[in-house]
């Protein structure tokens, strides 16, 4: 039987903000309990660090380099091209109802916006929730409505800071209704939450209650979301035939201190290191996943697309995709092997180097990046500076923190990367590494 699928992506959320991995001083029973119920992927990747490329990236199969969406797009953009086909318009011609409630922000023309990309439902921002006239930094968003969509029209013309404070339940609510609705058939729910990207918004039910501030509330009101969801399978007996994925489009923003997310790696958001570009990930589904499993494999958001789609019986698009079947990896079979020889990872149009495919070494090319000079605090960001690597060879199987430069006791598996990496870059970006 065809499994049903969901997908919670959370914006901006840092490695370690939940239990159980990390030691959150709040509690987060429901990613535990997915994870206990399913399995804990450490070293799942995303491609780039930043909000839109990492949607497009999970949406279609294919890396920032092909699809062409780069950072961050602004309200009112094309965005990503028709051309690409999304996961909905796999599924959707397999039997699948399609339902996406949250964030989009890979596309707000009418040709771009999610009816039109092949959900049949659909609730939520376009874009980023910063991409306002209250945004504490200059970003050109004065003139820009923060509207809310339901089903391709405009529900709310200008969302306002009391109205944030909703958006996660909303969401939530739209999840749930739209999964008992369509319980006795095959279903795509994605819900790709604002939270916690700053602006921080918590409804009243979670405003204090984690006694850690607004941060880890509005984390507890995200894992309520997830519990509401894994209640709702649990009632309408579909728990075992759904594969629950739980993750985040990239690391915490730094810069907004103790309204941004921590992670145990280097550097965050908006850079090629793995504070940036690796993800906390949960996946559940009984009877598969073995329960309580805890995988080190290597494997990349590009790869659910075609995982999803061999599940499903349904037909990949006939262009070239990046993503490959990784359900082996991803129900932690014996032996199981990553078919990819390299992961990129990029900043922007920076092109900024691979990861081998089994996670065991990562190649940085030459490039700049910023990294974090003073936190900010209670909303308002701090301040980055500018910094540079060279070359270096990173041992990610005993160094996952990337510290030390091992180009020089590894000269073959440099040379091997370099060359990877280069080739990518050749073919893929418009802009090389500086």
């Amino acid at each position: 039987m065809q499994p049903n699928f969901i997908i919670m992506f959370l914006d901006d959320s840092g490695w370690a903000d939940f239990r159980p991995f990390g030691d959150t001083p709040y509690p987060t029973p429901n990613v535990e309990r997915l994870t206990r119920e399913g399995g804990r992927y450490n070293q799942f990747y995303v491609p780039q660090a930043i909000c839109s490329a990492s949607r497009a990236s999970l949406m279609t199969g294919c890396y920032p380099g092909r699809h062409k969406i780069y950072g961050a797009i602004p309200p009112r953009a094309r965005g990503l091209d028709p051309a690409f086909t999304t996961m909905a318009e796999i599924l959707k011609p397999a039997g699948y109802a399609t339902g996406v409630f949250g964030k989009w922000h890979i596309g707000d023309h009418e040709e771009t916006r999610p009816p039109a990309r092949g959900f049949d439902e659909s609730s939520g921002l376009m874009y980023s929730n910063d991409m306002w006239k209250y945004h504490p930094q200059s970003r050109h968003f004065d003139d820009k409505e923060l509207q809310f969509w339901r089903n391709g029209e405009i529900q709310i013309n200008d969302v306002t800071p009391k109205q944030q404070r909703s958006l996660t339940t909303w969401y939530t609510e739209h999840a749930v209704d739209f999964i008992q609705r369509r319980k006795d058939g095959q279903f795509f729910c994605y819900v790709p939450h604002n939270m916690p990207h700053v602006p921080l918004y918590c409804s009243d039910k979670f405003e204090g209650k984690s006694e850690h501030g607004l941060y880890a509330d509005v984390m507890m009101e995200i894992d309520w979301s997830l519990g509401e969801i894994l209640k709702t399978l649990d009632e309408t007996g579909i728990a075992d035939n759904t594969l629950v994925v739980f993750t985040s489009d990239n690391g915490p923003w730094i810069s907004y201190g103790n309204h941004a997310g921590s992670t145990p790696y280097r550097e965050a958001k908006g850079t090629g290191f793995d504070g940036g570009t690796r993800s906390a990930c949960g996946m559940r589904f009984p009877g598969h996943i073995p329960a309580g499993s805890v995988s080190n494999q290597a494997f990349c958001s590009v790869d659910l697309l075609p995982t999803f789609a061999q599940l499903a019986g349904a037909t990949l698009p006939d262009r070239p995709i990046d993503g490959v079947d990784v359900y082996d990896i991803i129900t932690c079979k014996p032996n199981a092997t990553n078919p990819h020889k390299y992961y990129p990872v990029s900043t922007g149009r920076t092109f900024d180097g691979v990861v081998s495919g089994d996670g065991k070494w990562k190649l940085h090319l030459p490039h700049k990046y910023r990294t974090l000079a003073e936190a900010g605090n209670n909303g308002q960001p701090g301040r980055y500076e500018d910094a540079h690597i060279d070359f270096s060879l990173f041992d990610m199987a005993n160094d996952p923190y990337e510290t030390t430069n091992v180009l020089d006791q590894h000269p073959d598996v440099a040379k091997q990367l370099q060359t990877y990496a280069e080739s990518h870059r050749d073919r893929w970006w418009t802009e090389t590494s500086t």
